[in-house]
């Protein structure tokens, strides 16, 4: 199936092989994203916000050179399943999201996105059917004018060695890596459990 030059099928081999499985959130943002790089002319270099983290941004990866690597792709987890597209030296874009009332139009779609029924009661079938046949029709657009902020290039500063684990971290978080402030997402209970020493602000210690 083609809308446009936008293959459905060939982007649902994509989303298999790179996310893993064709996920309804990647099908639905792959209409998203094509419907927002229509309003971007030629030649113009943008940059790309996904108000979520999940899905969406790995319809962005697969269908645009904006990535979370190189950049490009900025994720601002609102919890909204919105992309903007935005020129990389004015700021000005395109933010396209899901209308809630067109979602309510197709009973699969609505079931699956407003979670009124768990995953294992979902007809996936029709799912994906509904949103193929309703594509880019689940969607609006507004222009929006994103803050300087966000489109000008922040440089990261100077590297320093944090005192604490002593790995290079930039100076502009703080005496310490932000790891060392308590951010860290290990379990510091693991150094115990194997004999390790656990790092102090005294000394790094190697596992």
């Amino acid at each position: 199936m083609n809308r446009g030059n936008f293959n459905i099928e060939r982007f649902c081999r994509q989303v298999e092989a790179f996310h893993g499985h064709i996920a309804p959130g990647v099908v639905v943002g792959g209409f998203m994203v094509h419907l927002a790089k229509s309003y971007i002319p030629a030649g113009v270099l943008f940059n790309a916000i996904s108000e979520t983290a999940s899905c969406l941004p790995d319809a962005i990866q697969l269908l645009t050179p904006c990535t979370i690597g190189n950049g490009w792709l900025k994720i601002l987890d609102f919890g909204r399943y919105a992309v903007t597209f935005y020129d990389k030296k004015s700021g000005r874009g395109f933010r396209v999201f899901l209308v809630p009332e067109r979602i309510h139009e197709h009973s699969e779609i609505g079931a699956w996105f407003f979670k009124l029924k768990p995953k294992n009661e979902q007809n996936t079938e029709l799912l994906m059917a509904q949103i193929k046949s309703a594509g880019e029709t689940l969607c609006a657009v507004q222009p929006v004018q994103v803050q300087r902020e966000f489109f000008e290039k922040q440089s990261k500063g100077k590297i320093a060695i944090c005192p604490v684990c002593q790995e290079g971290y930039p100076v502009k978080d703080g005496w310490v890596c932000k790891a060392c402030q308590g951010e860290s997402p290990y379990d510091a209970s693991i150094y115990s459990e194997q004999g390790m020493p656990v790092p102090d602000g005294e000394k790094s210690q190697y596992v």
